[in-house]
């Protein structure tokens, strides 16, 4: 039998990367010459990418707006992320269980992978350009125990794809909101997910999928 795994959100769960996202958006308008609030932007970090450019650029723009600020992200964004309070303790507790770590995130692969290198977080999988829908399809995919994020939508996520859903309250959204959004656990930050994988134990067997 496979591994378990327990997935992760990056953005806000894993790593902070609101001072990085807020530089691209700045360089992104200087080029652009498209005026963004970058503290609107970060209030709504966890939507999708195109979702968010289309506050500020016309429709007809969206995509090459997306993907200029895809090309600039790395010169802007990496260096200047850190990861959250209790990030490598978190993914030490699944190891310790026998369990892989799966990041399961809007953004792409490569970026997302970029900041985990940088970082030195060391994970078994990541998979990219995944929001709502995307996301309950590759926690069924890894067959996973549990999905730890951030955002109102992980949870939707995680109760679709009928695994745990764990919030931490480190991103936009506070304890209240995530709990009544569905969440099974909150938690202030991953600080205290060690604790509670303590006291639930990854399962051995999955309704979904493994691979």
């Amino acid at each position: 039998m496979s591994a378990p795994v327990v997935g992760f959100d990056l953005d806000l769960t894993l790593i902070d990367t609101r001072a990085g996202i807020a530089a691209t958006y700045r360089a992104l308008a200087e080029r652009s010459g498209v005026a963004v609030d970058t503290d609107a932007v970060v209030s709504r970090i966890g939507i999708p990418l195109a979702e968010e450019v289309a506050h500020w650029f016309p429709a007809d723009q969206v995509d090459t707006a997306v993907q200029t600020f895809r090309e600039l992200y790395p010169a802007h964004a990496i260096e200047v992320s850190r990861a959250l309070p209790g990030a490598a303790a978190a993914i030490a507790a699944v190891r310790d269980q026998g369990g892989r770590v799966v990041v399961i995130t809007s953004k792409l692969d490569r970026l997302a992978t970029a900041h985990l290198t940088h970082l030195g977080i060391e994970v078994d999988a990541v998979c990219g350009n995944r929001f709502g829908d995307g996301k309950v399809a590759a926690l069924r995919e890894y067959g996973a125990h549990s999905y730890v994020g951030d955002h109102l939508a992980d949870v939707r996520s995680a109760r679709a794809a009928q695994v745990t859903a764990v919030a931490v309250a480190t991103g936009p959204y506070d304890a209240t909101a995530l709990a009544a959004a569905g969440a099974d656990v909150v938690l202030p930050d991953l600080r205290g997910f060690p604790e509670w994988l303590a006291r639930a134990p990854i399962a051995q067997d999955s309704p979904n999928a493994t691979r």
